[in-house]
Parts: structure tokens; sequence; C-alpha cells
């Protein structure tokens, strides 16, 4: 079965700063969040997608990776530590997430216990709510800065909230994610597996796997600094490098953008917020199609 984008994570040394700068640049931005781990977070979202702005906020309670128990808290500290803010967790929906463990473990890239959990969220009235998920770790054994899993929510009737999917710069939903990699062709099989989906080459260094929520690409380092006239973020594996945004109207955004003074440029029909601006992270407005 072939997951669809459920979330990617951007971690942040300061989290209202973070919720300040997606407000400028049009997001709604939903209120402080804290899990049991030592993280807090503040959540953007779209239909079925969303961001999660992701703060270390209590160091002293995150728990260490064990030998099968993977620690949230920890893997993001540690890239903040390594790599400063930016895109730490790509995760992919999950339906089963007992199912999807075995199919990582029997394909090796898994070994990782699954996750349940469940913390206080806040409604945009203001009422606190419960929200439940599953996680189950993939792994790339090639990629030591980007974490990987799928999400079961458990109540999403208490998760998603129509009035924090509008959006003042006009984004409709998620188009995609991009990562990079000095060698796509040697991440496939791990990315195949994760997605479940099938990658077509498009050119030479650049992998493209459509899924029922959002493109996934993948491109070498040269042809992500031709695409978007940024370099693409360094180490080993593959990176986690820009999300893509749909957008009901372009001139909406650009003026949205504009407005705000943020640092943007255009190409080819798109707007690049780059990581310089976007605290490591980087942003793609496009028109929906």
């Amino acid at each position: 079965m072939i997951r669809g984008l459920d979330h990617v994570v951007h971690v942040v040394r300061d989290l209202e700063a973070a919720g300040e700068l997606y407000d400028m640049l049009g997001f709604t931005v939903g209120a402080r969040n804290r899990h049991p781990w030592g993280t807090q977070n503040r959540i953007v979202q779209t239909p079925g997608f969303f961001l999660e702005l992701l703060e270390i906020a209590e160091p002293e309670q995150i728990p260490p990776h064990g030998e099968t128990a993977f620690s949230f808290g920890a893997f993001n500290r540690d890239f903040l530590a390594e790599k400063g803010p930016g895109l730490p967790f790509l995760v992919l929906e999950g339906r089963d997430p007992a199912a999807e463990k075995a199919e990582f473990d029997a394909a090796g890239f898994g070994g990782l216990d699954l996750f349940d959990f469940a913390r206080t969220a806040k409604r945009p009235d203001g009422s606190d709510v419960e929200v439940a998920f599953s996680l189950a770790f993939a792994r790339d054994p090639a990629s030591p800065h980007t974490g990987f899993f799928t999400c079961t929510q458990r109540r999403p009737e208490n998760f998603w909230a129509p009035d924090l999917q509008r959006h003042m710069n006009g984004t409709t939903g998620v188009a995609g994610v991009v990562l990079a990699a000095e060698d796509p062709a040697q991440h496939l099989d791990f990315l195949s597996v994760f997605t479940g989906a099938s990658f077509r080459r498009a050119v030479d260094g650049w992998h493209i796997a459509e899924t029922p929520r959002g493109r996934v690409e993948v491109l070498s380092g040269k042809l992500f600094s031709d695409r978007f006239d940024v370099a693409a973020p360094s180490g080993p594996g593959l990176r986690l490098a820009a999300v893509r945004f749909a957008v009901e109207d372009i001139d909406r955004t650009r003026r949205r953008l504009g407005s705000s003074r943020m640092t943007a440029e255009e190409i080819e029909g798109v707007i690049v917020v780059g990581p310089k601006a976007a605290l490591g992270a980087m942003l793609v407005f496009e028109p929906a199609a």
C-alpha cells in the first residue's frame, strides 16, 4: 500500500520565534503543546498533512536511545546540535503500525519498537482534547541525519481542525517533499519500502514517486542547487531539504510574502523561501494542480 505524506518536523531553537516566522509567512499556527519526553511543538495544519514546529524545551527529560527503542527527543536534540535548525523527519500516514513494522523489519530497514503515546492538545476555541498516535519507525542505515516513521492517528477527530487549515497565504495543501542525496539511486530501495511506491527516473540523479498525498522527490545535490538556486543540506545519505505547498492563488501568496518583507525568490513559477530565511528549512509555494 502506498503511504501518503503525513507530516514533517521542523526543529528550531526558539518555538515562539518560529511561530512568528510562520505567521509572517501567512500560515495559521496552532498553540504550544508539550510532550512528556522534553520537546514542545506548535502545528501548522493543511488537510491531512501538518508541519510540526519543534523545540527542545526540557532536555533533562529526554530519554536515550535503546537497542530497539528510538528516542524522538534525542534524535531532534542531536540533529539541532550537529546541523542546526532544519528538517530532521519525514513522516508518512500509517494505517496498521504492526504490519508496517513487520514490512520494514523484513526488508532490513526496521528493527525498532512501535511507539504509542497520547498528549493534550488545544482546540482553536481553547478547549483541551486528547490526541493519540502510534508510530512505526524505519531507518536507512546510510542516512544518519534523517528520521523516518509512519504515524497512525488514534483520535483523528480531536486532531484535525478546519479552522487551523485556513491560511492567509492561500495554502490549500501539501504538494510534496524534496530530499537530497549525493547518490539518489543508492536510497531507492529504502524509499520504495518506506513509501510503498515505485520511483521513476526523471533524469539521472532525479527520482520521483507519487503518493495519495503529495509527491516524494529525491535529487542529487547538484540538481537540487540547479533547481532551487540554493545548496542542498550537507551530510551523508538522504536529507529532507524542502516542503512544497500548493496555493490557490500564487499572486495572493506573493503579496502576502511581500507585505511581510520575507526574503523569497521566484523560480520558474514557484516562490522559494530558502533556509536562511526559514530557519534551516526550505519552503516552496506553487499553484495548486
